[in-house]
């Protein structure tokens, strides 16, 4: 699942792009009965009323809310997008090709568009310049909605997130706070969790985890005072190393271009398993070990 960089590399991406622009269409292939889908545009009934009150919208700004992506509109709009799993937003032009393929929007130019994790396109806004913004989605999880502007951060979508972790503000007292909501979890599950801190997930948490040398299973309350000042540096650093590196591509995420990101890259601890560890004079070796449903990857030494 897409983390705080990759969405806010999204996020970046689209405001160089979508900002003053008209929305003139949208299309979707996505279709379901799923109760938890409708209040989104898979549901088709839902659909309807999205397209009515999107279209001639302008679009004036986006923002993003932990993993969510916020796109502004006039008329106090805003289409919220979670990525879920393998969700990726796409800028550039598309043609339609016909409902019997199996691909039904393709870009008409040559490029990183082309790419085949770009290619299960299931939603397509047009544009007044004649430019599109596609969802691609191979699972379908993704979730597209409409809010009212004005109350967007008050609805069931964003109103139980945590603090943001790149925000100035949020230095060791405030991490210290959110964490010692669940004294008695497991620090990388309790990293993971969106009602403590926004937008870290499996990948960053690990990484976060090794740089600060703290082994994930360790308990919120045994954790001292120099070590949050530690697991703090290393949130700020590691996030921000994974925007700079334009979000991570281990799996199907790719930028509104279609490019991937190159933090997978950098991995320290991700899915490294069995590797020699890297931090320096360490002579330890990344295990893999499941942590309350989810991997876990850590050095075997200075991980403590």
């Amino acid at each position: 699942m897409p983390e705080l960089p990759e969405v806010e590399t999204t996020t970046r991406g689209l405001r160089n792009v979508i900002v003053d622009l008209t929305i003139k269409d949208v299309w979707t292939d996505l279709s379901t009965k799923d109760k938890r889908q409708s209040g989104a545009i898979a549901n088709p009934a839902y659909f309807k009323i999205f397209k009515k009150e999107i279209l001639n919208k302008k679009v004036l700004s986006v923002e993003r809310r932990a993993k969510n992506i916020l796109i502004n509109l006039s008329d106090r709009k805003t289409i919220l997008v979670h990525l879920k799993m393998t969700g990726h937003l796409l800028y550039g032009k598309y043609k339609f090709t016909s409902p019997k393929k199996d691909y039904v929007w393709i870009p008409t130019e040559p490029g990183p568009l082309h790419d085949p994790y770009n290619r299960f396109v299931h939603v397509i806004f047009t544009f007044s310049n004649k430019t599109h913004l596609a969802f691609s989605d191979a699972r379908k999880f993704g979730k597209i909605t409409l809010l009212d502007t004005i109350t967007a951060h008050d609805t069931k979508h964003l109103n139980n997130i945590g603090p943001e972790p790149l925000e100035k503000d949020f230095d060791s007292e405030k991490l210290k706070e959110c964490l010692n909501k669940k004294v008695n979890g497991k620090i990388k599950t309790v990293l993971m969790d969106q009602s403590i801190i926004a937008g870290i997930g499996n990948i960053y948490s690990d990484e976060i985890l090794w740089r600060a040398g703290i082994h994930p299973e360790r308990k919120v309350r045994n954790i001292k005072d120099i070590e949050l000042k530690l697991i703090l540096e290393a949130i700020k650093e590691t996030l921000a190393k994974g925007i700079d590196f334009g979000g991570d591509s281990m799996s199907d995420y790719r930028n509104i271009h279609g490019l991937p990101g190159k933090f997978q890259l950098h991995h320290e601890a991700y899915r490294r398993t069995g590797e020699k560890c890297r931090k320096s004079k360490c002579k330890g070796t990344i295990k893999r070990k499941v942590i309350n449903g989810r991997s876990a990857h850590f050095c075997s030494v200075h991980q403590k």
